[in-house]
């Protein structure tokens, strides 16, 4: 259950319940991080890419990923950064596990991530495992989509979400229709997961979702991405037959 802890503004002294916001692992578990209830809040002064993002570790996979710093928003304007007890989010007995890199087809070597520390690096770590897929002539895609930045290959389009808060139906709905008027496959890769109902609409358009960690390594989390991570990029000429049949 998530951790709620009394906050303070130091401001205007208004007196706020704060609770942590869980976010779902790639296994499904919901993470949230362990709250400091004897620090003071923060200020939230000028912002920075590393500073909107801590490392939390999932206590039933040992994942390590991330998630949106914990942040309150005071009526009078203030914006105060919540302290946590542990960043990484993992018990004081179980070390945070490093994650692994994903497992190759046959004939595939093992992916090189690259750690994801800004957008850029986000668009960097998708474009080297789209190339390890097999998808070739990686560039900036053609549309710009509403969140995030995309990227095109032959016969795909991939949208790189590196925003803290989970992909909405919506997003995967705007990407999904963009492909279908390039006749091209589409694949999402989030920073922050995705919403319940964001998954459900990617499984019934057959949209593969990845979320991506701090060390640069997409992890699957639906069949889609599954099957994309284990098979692949297509044969060439494989997806017009598919489309034709």
């Amino acid at each position: 259950m998530p951790e709620s802890v009394p906050v303070r503004c130091p401001a205007c002294r208004r007196e706020h319940v704060y609770t942590a916001p869980a976010y779902p692992c790639v296994c499904g578990t919901p993470v949230a991080p362990r709250l400091d209830p004897l620090a003071a809040p923060v200020v939230a002064g000028q912002r920075s890419w590393d500073d909107e993002w801590i490392a939390a570790t999932c206590a039933v996979c040992g994942r390590l990923g991330s998630r949106p710093r914990p942040e309150l928003g005071c009526p009078c304007g203030t914006v105060l950064r919540i302290p946590v007890a542990d960043p990484a989010g993992a018990p004081a007995a179980a070390p945070a596990a490093e994650p692994e890199p994903s497992a190759p087809a046959p004939g595939r070597r093992a992916f090189q991530p690259h750690a994801v520390r800004t957008a850029r690096d986000a668009v960097t770590a998708t474009a080297l495992y789209l190339r390890w897929l097999g998808f070739g002539d990686i560039r900036r895609g053609d549309q710009r989509p509403a969140n995030g930045i995309g990227l095109a290959a032959r016969g795909l389009l991939a949208q790189v979400d590196p925003t803290v808060r989970p992909a909405s139906p919506r997003d995967v709905e705007c990407l999904w229709l963009t492909a279908m008027t390039e006749s091209a496959d589409c694949v999402y890769f989030s920073l922050a997961g995705y919403t319940d109902a964001a998954r459900g609409c990617a499984d019934s358009l057959g949209v593969p979702l990845f979320v991506l960690d701090l060390a640069g390594v997409p992890q699957p989390v639906n069949d889609p991405a599954d099957a994309l991570n284990a098979d692949g990029a297509p044969e060439p000429g494989r997806r017009a037959r598919d489309r034709r049949s």
